[in-house]
């Protein structure tokens, strides 16, 4: 763990999200998708939505992750910093190969893109020593400091597909967040540089334009069942339990 305390630079950063929802009638399905990328003062940079009654050629999820990357390509020369709310490897692993390489040169034309997530599944970097959690557990208990772990390289998904990660703290006693960067060369100086830039715009530990992205694009149940109103389908059966 290296020990850092962040210090307040000036930058602008834009926070991806994306949200979707649906709700299923006898023999069809009205399903809703959105995705914003918004900066921390509020602006929106772009906000993506799509709905329909019926069932979705595609799945939502592989629907909500182009959005999502229809976003960032519109944000990588608007802002300093690109932050998409997940991780990498959801993309490299299960979107479409035509939705990967976008991402690539996305994410290599500026070099501006990370990815950002407050949980993280990963068990890499203490299975050597018999680890049952995962690698966010033991960094969370072995420290409450600021600062960030050594950046780790997981070269799996080929070498043009290499995520570097580490997990960051932005002050004292705030939960950790992981940070993916796309390929090899990413210096300690350019982490903290990075750790800098979002403390400026963070609040309890976390990037204030993620917070917002996802206020801004989150469908709940109830603004479902606004739509289940409009398309007069309030009475259908199969329709009560989203109006509950």
């Amino acid at each position: 763990w290296i020990e850092y305390s962040p210090q307040k630079k000036e930058a602008s950063t834009a926070g991806i999200d994306s949200s979707f929802n649906s709700t299923k009638f006898q023999g069809m399905e009205l399903w809703v998708v959105t995705a914003v990328s918004v900066e921390s003062d509020g602006r929106i940079i772009k906000e993506l939505h799509d709905h329909g009654l019926g069932y979705p050629e595609i799945d939502l999820s592989s629907m909500a992750s182009k959005m999502e990357i229809d976003a960032c390509d519109a944000s990588v020369d608007e802002v300093d910093l690109v932050l998409m709310d997940g991780s990498l490897y959801s993309q490299f692993m299960t979107r479409q190969s035509t939705l990967s390489s976008t991402l690539l040169r996305i994410m290599t034309k500026k070099e501006n893109v990370i990815f950002i997530s407050k949980t993280s599944n990963t068990r890499m970097q203490f299975v050597d020593m018999g680890s049952t959690a995962g690698d966010i557990f033991y960094y969370n208990h072995a420290t409450q400091k600021p600062g960030f772990s050594k950046l780790f390289l997981d070269p799996k998904y080929g070498s043009d597909k290499i995520i570097a990660s580490v997990f960051a703290r932005l002050s004292n006693y705030t939960p950790l967040i992981k940070l993916e960067f796309l390929g090899r060369d990413h210096s300690e100086d350019e982490i903290k540089s990075v750790l800098d830039r979002l403390y400026k715009n963070s609040g309890g530990g976390y990037p204030y334009s993620l917070k917002l992205a996802h206020n801004n694009c989150k469908i709940s149940n109830s603004d479902l069942s606004k739509l289940v109103s409009l398309y007069g389908l309030k009475t259908e059966v199969g329709s009560r339990e989203v109006l509950e």
